[in-house]
């Protein structure tokens, strides 16, 4: 099948790529770049080529400012638009295309949730109030959009993605391969985490899977407090992970953004176990391990 990605070049979007050609798919990336071999789109300027959508069997939306930097009003907006506006764009592009796309899946994230504690959070549970809630919210209502044209809309909310070579885990490496990392902000906030092989899966299901839709949580199928995951890290790695990290020092070093690992998300991957996801690194030992290992 063809199958038209946006954001090919992240972490998620490298793996996605060769996961799809290797299964015989023929992949079209969209990308700002006049990359070869690329269409090149600006998310902010309009809607992406219909040439490069139309006849697509899918459509995955990776593409997005990068929210792991200082959140100052300008970071603020571009990280929101390219998520609204960005989307939005996309899903004019797509209702401009002959034939239409069968399926969009696009990413967004489990702060949706936002901070909520020792709650269980399913699916059905209600969207945060903070900044970052809202601006997942206004991500996934701005992909749904999609569904108005006869097309699947699929909406995977992901936890903290484990690869060595991005993402938090990692910026979380160099402090704890030195012997200093440990638990943050007190440790007892749940993190959601998922390792990169088991979320690529979930975006193959995603398109290939009828029944994903909606939204998914793309999350491993336990969460785990910020301690214990800082004493798995340490083991993986086997450096001590003792070291305290406190709140205000996180609040000063990062501002606002530190809410991104302060926060507490107990996410549950209901709808992945309803649908037979099976998961190649469960465990967080194991995952841990994997992640290093790549």
């Amino acid at each position: 099948m063809r199958v038209a990605i946006t954001g090919a070049s992240g972490l998620i979007g490298t793996r996605l790529v060769s996961a799809l050609r290797d299964r015989g798919d023929e992949v079209v990336t969209l990308s700002r770049s006049d990359a070869e071999g690329s269409v090149q789109w600006d998310p902010m300027a309009g809607p992406p080529p219909a040439q490069a959508l139309s006849g697509a069997a899918a459509v995955v939306h990776l593409a997005g400012e990068n929210i792991a930097q200082r959140w100052s009003a300008s970071v603020r907006e571009r990280i929101r638009s390219s998520r609204a506006t960005g989307t939005a764009n996309l899903v004019a592009g797509i209702e401009a295309a002959t034939p239409r796309p069968a399926v969009l899946v696009c990413a967004n994230a489990v702060g949706y949730y936002g901070d909520r504690g020792d709650e269980l959070l399913t699916e059905s549970s209600g969207a945060g109030t903070d900044w970052l809630a809202e601006v997942c919210v206004q991500w996934e209502a701005a992909a749904r959009e999609a569904s108005t044209l006869g097309v699947r809309v699929a909406v995977l909310r992901t936890g903290v993605v484990l690869d060595r070579n991005g993402g938090a885990l990692a910026k979380m490496l160099p402090p704890f391969q030195a012997g200093i990392g440990g638990p943050v902000a007190g440790g007892r906030q749940y993190l959601s985490w998922i390792h990169a092989d088991d979320l690529v899966a979930f975006y193959l299901a995603a398109i290939d899977d009828a029944r994903y839709e909606g939204a998914v949580n793309a999350v491993a199928p336990h969460a785990i407090r910020n301690a214990e995951f800082s004493k798995a890290l340490g083991r993986a790695l086997h450096r001590p992970a003792i070291a305290p990290v406190p709140r205000a020092a996180l609040q000063l070093l990062f501002g606002d953004m530190a809410a991104i690992v302060t926060d507490s998300q107990n996410v549950e991957c209901g709808r992945a176990g309803e649908l037979g996801m099976n998961y190649a690194h469960p465990e967080l030992d194991e995952a841990l391990s994997a992640a290093l290992r790549r």
